[in-house]
């Protein structure tokens, strides 16, 4: 089955561990030799309006991905531990 980038981006990345929607894809890494995606990337939520910069972002390789849906992407990876309101990755 084919997908284009562009049918990627903006979809729906959700934890098959424990449910946990990990935001939406805004990224991808690409290895240019060979042309195969490498990972997903799901940029890290604004601070304050953007005006303390952002959260750091998710990034999550192609072999953690497990189903690739019509609106939805299922990842096998380490959920975020969330502590006093902010996410915090154990990847």
């Amino acid at each position: 089955m084919f997908c284009r980038i562009d049918e990627l981006k903006n979809k729906q990345v959700v934890c098959v561990k424990d449910g946990c929607v990990l935001g939406f894809v805004s990224d991808i890494e690409m290895n240019t030799e060979t042309g195969a995606l490498t990972s997903i990337i799901i940029f890290g939520k604004m601070r304050f309006f953007g005006f303390f910069g952002r959260e750091d972002d998710i990034v999550i390789p192609w072999e953690d991905i497990k189903v690739i849906g019509n609106e939805t992407i299922l990842v096998n990876t380490e959920p975020p531990i969330i502590l006093s309101g902010k996410a915090k990755k154990q990847f």
